[in-house]
């Protein structure tokens, strides 16, 4: 079953367990359908899940700038050496934000909820992941 947006528990998990007011880094892999699957009616014309994450990524680069945070690595994924056969992804991105509250605050942003529908779009299935920069 693909993992595409994060419930509120998954939300809340996030929040209790990262630890409050410290860096952290967001570890995004992603798969993107080949054909983005907009909601009938969404207006959206049709593209390639690539575009339409290129859509979404606009407005989230300008959010994550505006939450203090920075993309640290983007990268086109090649070859998963130790993975389950069936699993590979496209692309990964790992992110900076100066803590869990600014990450949470950006996804509460309007404007960028409504940009996450690009993002739902043009996903088949991603990974967030929570880290915390060594020093």
């Amino acid at each position: 079953m693909p993992s595409l947006n994060p419930s509120p528990q998954q939300l809340e998990r996030f929040a209790a367990q990262m630890p409050a007011g410290e860096p952290i880094l967001m570890l995004n892999l992603l798969r993107f359908n080949s054909e983005a699957a907009y909601p009938d009616g969404s207006g959206q014309s049709p593209c390639s899940g690539k575009a339409a994450y290129a859509r979404y990524s606009r407005t989230a680069l300008y959010k994550v700038r505006a939450a203090g945070g920075d993309v640290q690595l983007m990268a086109e994924a090649q070859v998963a050496l130790i993975a389950p056969e069936q699993e590979h992804w496209d692309e990964m991105l790992l992110v900076r934000y100066p803590s869990p509250e600014a990450f949470l605050a950006m996804l509460a942003d309007p404007e960028y909820r409504a940009a996450t529908i690009h993002r739902t779009a043009a996903l088949a299935d991603s990974r967030l992941i929570g880290c915390s920069p060594r020093a």
